[in-house]
């Protein structure tokens, strides 16, 4: 404080403003995709053959003195055949796919402002005090 001739007392007059401010953003971008294939094959073959084959004979032939001829012949043939095949084929599969995205975006803003002021006393001889703030 100042002292001045004829006892005035003054003081300091102080004001002022605070700006405060926070800007924030965060942004997020992801991606999935996914691809899945199975296939199964299964396969069999089989062949057979069969062949049967029986012959048989039987021939006679007689001539008496006298000159008489006589004959006999009995043949007896038997033929088998026989063939198989068989075949199986299966087949199994699955496919699939999927994608999936994801966006996210946060965004903080926040404004802050303040004033204040402070003032003090002056005293003057004999007369009133006058305050401010």
């Amino acid at each position: 404080m100042s002292e001045y001739d004829g006892g005035t007392d003054y003081g300091h007059v102080e004001t002022g403003e605070n700006h405060e401010a926070l800007d924030q953003l965060h942004q997020v971008d992801a991606s999935q995709n996914n691809y899945d294939s199975q296939f199964n094959v299964y396969e069999q073959d089989h062949a057979s053959a069969e062949n049967t084959s029986f012959d048989q004979g039987h021939h006679v032939s007689i001539t008496d003195p006298s000159g008489a001829q006589y004959e006999e012949s009995d043949f007896t043939s038997y033929d088998h055949s026989a063939a198989e095949t068989d075949h199986v084929f299966a087949a199994e599969g699955s496919e699939s796919a999927s994608s999936s995205e994801f966006h996210e975006l946060e965004a903080l803003q926040a404004r802050l402002d303040s004033a204040f002021g402070s003032a003090t006393e002056l005293h003057t001889n004999g007369g009133p005090a006058i305050a401010g703030s």
